[in-house]
């Protein structure tokens, strides 16, 4: 039986966000590119994501003519702290089992309006509106383990981060994910009828930490516009981003939280600076082979609002004073994937110093472009990233190892470029047609 109808499960944000936001990456992406190459093979995707606007389009087709994502009021219609939104999976998963199993989710009023829901949740209708649930997060889990009972339709989950790993590297009690996540991922590894983990990392982390059973996880890693991301010039890369066409850079590109590692950074460009001058005639910075310099910080929201708003952004602007970088290191803020791909080809180096990583999509975007990544040598990264061909591994929050993987790449341009090229064939076996490809062979197991 062909697969005509797909759910996919997006509770906590909406793959139409702006990425770099407080909860918005990796996994966004992953969301609507998926729905837009499934819309594409002519499936009809159904996207549920909880409103955070009430002035939003309930229904959005904007991902492609037979992809809609779909705006779910459950609760205030307005951003809610993560935390807190547990409390909203259960109004959120009647409103979608009801919405879904009015005319297979398909009957609006003229104007627009979603017409009144006719079914209560307890009841399984005769034929499943869809044929497969996609869940991504663990909340989304909860949601489509629930829809099951509802429509009667196997679900698939993808946790992207697990709370069992960032906890292991929280650095403040506030970083430290709660008993309820960690008990509901051991939950959905129980009942979710597949898991997809992004690489056998995390299919042996699913194991060891969570009890899931290996014979129910499948390997789907997450994929890469290479018609969007893919080598540019690196010159006129830097004339659209307004950076001069001498200057050296090196780029983080990420949501702005401690996991993300963007303080090891900082002190490895002040290790790189104060290398340099140190070599300089006089110690003079102007002898520095670093005085070409940029570093561009994408991420977040660095206004004065923005940092009273978000305690890593704040700590990190104080801490760039502190090093004296305020010269070398520009936070510029969110920035949507249309103008990420000039950053990324005007890059000299990607760097990812983060403490966990499930994956990685940045580095891989970052690869299709032909740069080369220095990341940390922990879960997907440890795999994305090919040593000494594709870019370099170091330990995490170790500055000086960082620091002295900059220095090898910023001063070799044979090996940097090398590099690059290699980073960018490597991507292509990453493109989102192979990807959906592997996803769809998951799918047909539950039918």
């Amino acid at each position: 039986m062909p697969i005509r109808r797909i759910a996919l499960i997006s509770f906590h944000t909406s793959p139409l966000a702006t990425l770099g936001g407080k909860y918005t990456g990796g996994m966004n992406v992953f969301v609507r590119e998926t729905a837009r190459e499934l819309a594409r093979r002519g499936i009809d995707v159904d996207i549920f994501t909880r409103s955070q606007n009430a002035q939003s389009l309930r229904i959005d087709p904007r991902i492609a003519p037979n992809a809609r994502v779909i705006q779910v009021p459950a609760g205030p219609e307005a951003p809610v702290s993560k935390r807190d939104l547990i409390q909203l999976v259960p109004a959120f998963t009647e409103w979608v089992c009801n919405f879904a199993t009015t005319d297979g989710g398909r009957r609006t009023t003229e104007d627009g309006i979603l017409s009144p829901p006719v079914r209560r949740l307890s009841s399984v209708v005769c034929r499943p509106p869809y044929d497969v649930i996609h869940s991504h997060y663990w909340l989304s889990g909860l949601v489509a383990e629930s829809l099951r009972k509802c429509w009667g339709t196997k679900f698939v989950q993808t946790f992207h981060t697990l709370a069992e790993l960032k906890n292991q590297i929280a650095q403040r009690p506030e970083d430290l994910e709660s008993e309820e996540r960690l008990k509901s991922e051991c939950f959905l590894c129980a009942a979710a009828d597949r898991i997809t983990a992004s690489t056998r990392v995390e299919e042996r982390q699913l194991v060891h930490w969570y009890g899931a059973g290996s014979s129910r996880i499948r390997i789907v890693p997450p994929g890469v516009d290479t018609s969007r991301f893919h080598p540019l010039e690196p010159g006129y890369a830097k004339s659209v981003i307004g950076v001069p066409a001498e200057h050296r850079i090196v780029l983080f590109a990420g949501r702005i939280e401690p996991l993300k590692g963007v303080d090891t950074l900082l002190r490895a460009v002040a290790v790189l600076r104060g290398a340099g001058q140190a070599s300089g005639r006089l110690g003079q910075a102007v002898d520095s082979p670093y005085s070409d310099l940029c570093v561009i910080v994408i991420g977040g929201d660095p206004s004065a609002q923005g940092q009273r708003e978000n305690e890593e952004m704040s700590r990190l602007h104080e801490l760039r004073g502190q090093l004296g970088l305020d010269d070398l290191i520009t936070f510029v803020g969110a920035r949507d994937q249309d103008t990420l791909q000039y950053y990324y080809a005007a890059a000299d180096i990607l760097v990812m110093p983060s403490h966990y990583e499930s994956f990685g999509m940045v580095a891989l975007e970052a690869m299709a472009c032909g740069t080369p990544v220095i990341a940390s040598d922990v879960g997907g990264l440890s795999q994305l990233v090919l040593h000494n061909r594709t870019g370099l591994r170091v330990p995490s929050k170790d500055p000086e190892a960082l620091a002295r993987a900059m220095e090898t790449l910023l001063t070799d341009e044979a090996r940097r470029r090398m590099m690059g090229h290699r980073a960018a064939c490597y991507a292509e076996d990453f493109s989102w047609i192979k990807i959906v490809d592997r996803l769809m062979t998951v799918y047909e197991e539950l039918l």
